[in-house]
């Protein structure tokens, strides 16, 4: 892997960050971590509880604290939630500590892969299709400003996701 050590990685709910990001820990030898994960074991309740009781600025403002501690530690690979872009501080942090790969999905895609998902606040109401198109006009721009690497999703497994990543950041 060329120069830093640490990779972030970034995209819209359903892009397959956890699972790339776990995927491609394994094949760097590198500890895995995820934001809304910590966010959760901080805060010791789930992202739609926080959401219900603080609203979308208090868990940015949780996700941000998170990021910043996380993007400050040396050779991890860091599965980011899908807004953490919308707040510049995050979005320097992540482009000045690590290499920053963008999981890019179609809109399609997401809606079909958080179809299920119950742990989605953002999607919660309405029409969840709409919701990601909206989110996706604000967030792809963001995506893009501070992407080291775009890697496609659509219709391609955990693991051949994770070979390209390697192969982009320049690791055997």
């Amino acid at each position: 892997m060329r120069g830093r050590q640490n990779v972030f990685l970034i995209g819209p709910m359903g892009s397959g960050k956890t699972a790339v990001g776990r995927s491609l820990a394994r094949a760097l030898n590198l500890p895995f971590y995820d934001s809304d994960t910590e966010i959760e074991r901080r805060t010791g309740v789930d992202i739609p509880f926080i959401f219900e009781k603080e609203g979308e600025s208090g868990f940015r403002e949780r996700e941000r604290e998170a990021i910043e501690a996380l993007t400050a530690m040396e050779g991890i690979v860091l599965a980011t939630g899908g807004g953490a872009v919308l707040l510049e501080d995050n979005r320097r942090h992540l482009a000045e500590r690590g290499q920053v790969v963008y999981l890019e999905t179609s809109v399609a895609q997401q809606a079909h892969r958080v179809r299920f998902g119950r742990n989605r606040p953002l999607i919660a109401t309405g029409d969840p299709a709409e919701r990601l198109e909206q989110l996706m006009g604000i967030r792809a721009p963001l995506y893009r400003s501070i992407a080291d690497v775009v890697v496609t999703t659509d219709g391609r497994r955990v693991p051949h996701v994770t070979e390209a990543i390697l192969r982009e950041l320049g690791s055997p």
